[in-house]
């Protein structure tokens, strides 16, 4: 991304963790290892779900896509927090900057359409079950994989065109490991309300546009749910759906929280920056495997077919 004759500096001072040297070597071996388990549980969902032909249904198929999305937004988000822990000269160049914080807020906007999707796609199977098969068609599942990957690009896209705009003076500090677009505001040395403008409304459509599917979806559910009258028929049904509704209750809390409130370098914000960054790809996974028996006898039967190979 070029930035023209805007910027008067080419850098910024990526703070980070905050932690004194002798364990900066302890914080870089954990979330080393925090991003090497999100990698090999992402993966081992979409090697499951795509060797075993059980899971080629529409839920497993979106949640391969959330899984592949975790993948992406670890390795966006990762390896730059681990080169800065150690790194004596913690600065970022205003293009890796953006470069950086475009993927974090299409990776974002994709995982809460996704999410919505999701929603809607419970809200079929427990609501109309028998029809099912034609309200989730292949066709429409890939429609809306597609329809969420391509609006959040265009979403991340538009406001970071404008981010370009932005004049930064003098060399600035910055107390997070994320590049976010909302940290730029309070540096920029131009007005910047446009920006702001625009990022708030995408903030808020994207919320209001995801969050109403998944309430109404949740509300039929709920209402279908309580009408059967078998206890283990209810609790089989709401069992379907407590892993989503913990992934959208991670994401959502911490991401538009960190979006929405001041940026100021707080512990706060470091901490909601953690948990939907670094936290959450890792958690998907394993709440997903965990709470849900067809992954978890597909997992089991991959890996004695493993194990009897190796042997």
């Amino acid at each position: 991304m070029a930035l023209g004759n805007h910027s008067t500096i080419v850098e910024f001072l990526l703070l980070g963790l905050p932690a004194h040297h002798h364990s900066q070597a302890l914080l870089f071996v954990l979330f080393l290892a925090i991003y090497l388990l999100t990698l090999s549980g992402n993966l081992l969902m979409i090697l499951v779900i795509r060797a075993n032909s059980h899971l080629h249904t529409p839920k497993y198929f979106f949640l391969s896509h959330l899984s592949f999305l975790d993948l992406c937004y670890s390795s966006v988000t990762a390896p730059k927090m681990l080169e800065n822990i150690l790194s004596e000269k913690k600065t970022v160049s205003v293009e890796d900057w953006l470069t950086q914080a475009f993927f974090v807020f299409d990776s974002g906007g994709t995982e809460l359409c996704l999410l919505a999707v999701m929603a809607y796609d419970r809200y079929a199977a427990i609501c109309y079950p028998l029809l099912y098969g034609q309200m989730m068609s292949n066709e429409l599942c890939v429609g809306l994989a597609l329809g969420s990957w391509g609006l959040a690009f265009f979403d991340a896209f538009i406001n970071t065109l404008l981010a370009l705009n932005l004049d930064f003076c003098e060399t600035q500090v910055i107390s997070n490991f994320v590049c976010e677009i909302p940290s730029l505001f309070p540096l920029s040395c131009s007005n910047s309300s446009n920006n702001f403008a625009v990022l708030l409304c995408s903030v808020l459509l994207h919320a209001i546009g995801t969050f109403l599917p998944i309430f109404f979806s949740y509300a039929h559910i709920v209402s279908t749910t309580l009408s059967i009258s078998s206890t283990s028929g209810r609790n089989k049904a709401f069992s379907t759906c407590s892993s989503h509704l913990t992934a959208v209750t991670l994401f959502y809390g911490s991401g538009f929280l960190c979006y929405l409130m001041p940026t100021s370098g707080s512990l706060w914000e470091l901490v909601f920056s953690m948990q939907y960054s670094v936290i959450t790809p890792l958690v998907n996974p394993v709440v997903y495997s965990l709470k849900n028996k067809e992954v978890k006898t597909a997992l089991r039967n991959m890996l004695q077919k493993s194990l009897q190979y190796l042997r």
